[in-house]
């Protein structure tokens, strides 16, 4: 069942204007969200008042409202708001007369929409690392231009011992009301660009703006284990909200440099090594590089081309700590293009070897080879 919005603003239907203002303002006041943080209760309260007080302060609306109740609203605009900051939008300053709006007063700020300070851009930059940089973790500084709040006029915008002074076209609401046919549209005001307020008497180092642009140098902790593609998050370290409203936020976007030996996957290293003929048969032992150096790894007789050897925790830690990866070593037979006259005589005395031992993978082969021909 719908509510009643006199009960909603404790009001009579005989209430004045005045009256209904002042209703208003009192339950604004008692459930402004910043003074019930994470209040679902109250934020709801928060919206029925002002959609109550949307339509009991306008004549028209609250004629219709009064003779046919909530059907008469249908098709007009207002009756409803989705958020908190709709209602912000709508009523930046219900007083008039220059007066501050009711928001502003209960957080202690000037009149108009544009006075409630906005977040300011987030910004972007990527950072090259090496492999190792990403394992270990380090600290880089990086250098970036950002938007920072005008310490002359502190964001006004104003030269100081000025102040801004509420626009005149929206009164302070940033947006103004356009009747097209049977719609009204809101669009942002073309007079102060949806600040709601203007500056007559603009600060002269940042011209208005109350913003300026200062290239500066910020240090980045990058954690071990960064993955490619990974985005940082600095807080605060974007550029400055317009008038005095606080800092957007930096994203870090990590890129790894190409590596000499590594390729990753997922937490492993893979790093292909080539061995000789000789190795691979009889085995060895065979130096490799790892992100912390130089290791030695045993390769076992009989090795074939393309099999993982394993150094178990020689790759990437995990972010969270929980484990680290491991570096596979991918084994590479090394066939020569061109051998000495001795090592071709050797070869040959290998192979006539060969073909008197066949080796049982071969000998499958072999057979296979003769019943598939018939």
């Amino acid at each position: 069942m719908a509510k009643d919005y006199y009960q909603i603003l404790g009001v009579s239907r005989e209430a004045s204007e005045e009256e209904i203002k002042k209703a208003y303002k009192k339950l604004a006041l008692k459930y402004h969200p910043d003074k019930n943080p994470n209040d679902k209760q109250a934020e709801q309260r928060f919206k029925e008042a002002a959609e109550a007080y949307d339509v009991l302060h306008d004549s028209e609306k609250r004629a219709r409202y009064d003779r046919y109740g909530h059907d008469g609203l249908r098709g007009m605009e207002g009756g409803g708001f989705s958020n908190v900051e709709d209602i912000f939008s709508v009523f930046g300053d219900i007083f008039g007369g220059g007066g501050g709006s009711i928001f502003d007063e209960i957080l202690g700020r000037g009149a108009g929409r544009g006075a409630r300070h906005a977040q300011g851009e987030d910004l972007g930059v990527e950072l090259a690392l090496t492999f190792e940089e990403a394992a270990d973790g380090v600290a880089r500084r990086i250098s970036l231009e950002r938007l920072v709040t005008c310490e002359t006029c502190r964001g006004s915008g104003a030269k100081p011992g000025k102040e801004p002074a509420t626009c005149p076209l929206c009164r302070g609401h940033g947006q103004v009301q356009r009747a097209q046919g049977f719609f009204s549209i809101r669009t942002t005001c073309p007079r102060c660009r949806g600040q709601g307020r203007i500056v007559e008497d603009p600060c002269g180092k940042c011209s208005g703006e109350g913003r300026v642009r200062n290239r500066e140098e910020i240090e980045v902790q990058v954690p071990a284990g960064v993955s490619e593609g990974a985005r940082l998050r600095l807080g605060g370290r974007g550029s400055a909200g317009p008038n005095g409203g606080p800092a957007g936020d930096l994203y870090v976007l990590v890129r790894l440099k190409p590596h000499a030996f590594f390729q990753r996957i997922d937490n492993d290293v893979l790093c292909e090594v080539p061995i000789s003929y000789s190795q691979a048969v009889l085995g060895a032992k065979i130096d490799v590089p790892t992100l912390k150096g130089k290791a030695v790894v045993t390769v076992p007789p009989g090795t074939q081309g393309g099999e993982i050897l394993r150094l178990r925790g020689q790759g990437f830690p995990s972010v969270d700590g929980y484990r680290r990866g491991d570096e596979l070593i991918k084994v590479v037979i090394d066939v020569p293009h061109k051998v000495s006259a001795e090592q071709q005589e050797l070869l040959r005395r290998l192979a006539e070897l060969e073909e008197k031992q066949v080796g049982s993978s071969r000998r499958n082969f072999f057979d296979k080879l003769k019943m598939y021909f018939g």
